[in-house]
């Protein structure tokens, strides 16, 4: 098993920047594709970034404006969020799996196995 947890989220301002964590413990391995997901009420998951044996992919949203990065000392994905926007507000979600698969497979919220709790980023315009 696989325990994910998320800290980092906040209220913030249009234009300012956030930096998100997902510690992971357990039976983790640097091999697992970790992705970030986000959900407003209402609405399915959508899938914001990736990092996977295939590469690093972005959904086109928050292209340019997010980054993930990956400490494999301290199992720990961190997603930072610059240029924040209203539309960013969400609940931010990270997972994981270990597939190895094409990179498709990996913007699907189906396709991970390991999900945290979430944390709660507001921004307000």
């Amino acid at each position: 098993q696989v325990q994910l947890v998320e800290s980092g989220g906040g209220l913030v301002q249009a234009g300012d920047s956030l930096r998100l964590s997902c510690a992971a413990s357990g039976r983790t391995s640097s091999s697992y594709a970790v992705g970030w997901f986000r959900q407003t009420p209402g609405k399915e998951r959508e899938f914001v970034a990736v990092m996977s044996w295939t590469g690093t992919y972005y959904g086109d949203s928050v292209k340019g404006r997010f980054t993930i990065s990956r400490d494999n000392a301290k199992n720990t994905v961190y997603l930072q969020m610059n240029s924040l926007k209203p539309e960013d507000t969400a609940v931010y979600y990270c997972a994981a799996t270990p597939a190895l698969r094409g990179s498709s497979y990996y913007l699907r919220a189906i396709s991970y196995d390991y999900w945290g709790q979430g944390t709660q980023v507001t921004v307000s315009s």
